[in-house]
């Protein structure tokens, strides 16, 4: 039950924040939360991570789904296993695939807003945060607690 209620809060967090970008960030291109260091800044991505295949948006979205019904199916599966940490990883990485699933399917790309200029770092969303740290949470996880799936 707690995976649920975090997956569809990441999902409602990522909405918002996309919607607002695309109403006060589109119009006007970037702000400068702190100059040179951190922008917020308007971008839409027809790729993954990074840009990488680019202009792939329908692939890349049918690839979000994919995995989403995988991650929902190993978490109905092992679910009374994992650990809570690896729950909470395998929901956060859900909710943001399926967050950005949404933007390939329905707009043909993801939008992007959070500008780290200071070192130069892709453009990303919310939604790649919950991958991301989710990604962390799923390895320390596995790594510390449910060490049998490593065998």
């Amino acid at each position: 039950m707690m995976e649920i209620l975090v997956v569809l809060g990441i999902i409602a967090l990522d909405r918002l924040t996309k919607m607002a970008a695309v109403t006060k960030l589109a119009p006007i291109g970037s702000v400068a939360i702190w100059q040179d260091v951190f922008h917020l800044s308007f971008f839409t991505n027809t790729g993954a991570a990074f840009s990488i295949l680019s202009g792939k948006t329908q692939l890349l979205g049918f690839l979000s789904v994919f995995v989403s019904v995988c991650l929902i199916g190993y978490l109905a599966r092992y679910r009374k296993t994992l650990s809570t940490i690896s729950r909470l990883g395998l929901a956060f990485i859900l909710g943001g695939a399926i967050g950005n699933g949404v933007d390939r399917l329905l707009y043909g790309a993801v939008v992007d807003f959070f500008d780290f200029r200071l070192i130069r770092f892709a453009i990303f969303n919310v939604a790649d945060s919950f991958i991301t740290v989710g990604t962390g949470l799923l390895i320390l996880g596995v790594i510390f607690y449910d060490k049998e799936f490593l065998r």
